[in-house]
């Protein structure tokens, strides 16, 4: 168990890592309403993000980025209430959702001092808007993911992407999901696989795995053919094709950038 300062009170906290984030934050935030306080972690916002924020009577805390892990190590901390939810800037939690999270808290509550496996981390479902629909195939869905918590029972770990290790039992909670908006275009994806091909290359090497060009295009191409085919993206029509193929092209970026080469630095050949 993570070691706290104070005992959790009774309740829920929404928590939401923040940096101009103004597209979405203010329903992010407002569909938060079945939380009893919302914490904002902010790293460095330039756009509205903060008056947004500061409009839902959040906090709001200041923390300079240093990856997933350390925010939300950082964040819980801070969090006064026995559970948080955490919600990403660029998604909703629709009512329904709320609902079941809150029911499922109080249940768990209730059961906390007889079961020894009374749950301390609930999973939810998430669809996430690509291109010109939801995705339904293809891997993206119902892409389950860890987000409720009891406060001091979960660790936070990363390497090319985040984890949750929850300190105790888990329990999914059906029937409602997480509505996700993760791209504006084509570009902002392309910025979202850049930043996550180096993270993806840097755990490589830290692991001593090889990369290469043959490496990248067979994971390249394996990726494509696992989401397009064998996970049926191609039910999801263009949408299908275009996310399989940037999918395809995160693998081979992460696997190429293992190599190591100069690119002409002291610059003193000709």
């Amino acid at each position: 168990m993570t070691n706290l300062s104070f005992p959790p009170v009774p309740g829920i906290t929404g928590l939401v890592l923040t940096r101009d984030g103004q597209r979405l934050l203010g329903r992010c935030l407002a569909s938060l309403s079945f939380c009893d306080t919302l914490l904002v972690v902010d790293s460095g916002s330039t756009d509205a993000t903060l008056d947004i924020a500061e409009s839902f009577n959040a906090e709001i805390l200041f923390r300079s980025w240093d990856g997933f892990d350390r925010q939300f190590a950082f964040a819980q901390e801070k969090i006064r209430s026995r559970w948080f939810f955490i919600l990403d800037q660029d998604e909703i939690c629709p009512p329904a959702l709320g609902g079941k999270i809150a029911a499922a808290v109080a249940e768990a509550d209730a059961l906390a001092d007889t079961p020894a496996d009374t749950p301390v981390a609930f999973s939810v479902n998430r669809r996430s808007w690509y291109f010109d629909r939801f995705l339904r195939h293809g891997g993206w869905y119902p892409d389950p993911i860890l987000r409720v918590f009891r406060t001091g029972f979960v660790e936070f770990f990363q390497d090319a992407h985040i984890h949750y290790r929850p300190l105790g039992s888990r329990q999914h909670i059906g029937g409602a999901e997480i509505i996700h908006y993760p791209y504006t275009g084509f570009d902002h994806q392309l910025a979202k696989i850049n930043l996550y091909a180096q993270q993806g290359a840097a755990d490589l090497k830290a692991r001593g795995k090889a990369g290469g060009i043959l490496r990248g295009l067979g994971h390249g191409c394996g990726r494509f053919i696992r989401i397009y085919l064998l996970k049926r993206g191609f039910l999801d029509g263009r949408a299908g094709f275009l996310a399989a193929a940037h999918g395809a092209f995160y693998a081979f970026l992460k696997y190429v950038r293992v190599l190591e080469a100069s690119w002409g630095a002291p610059f003193d050949r000709e």
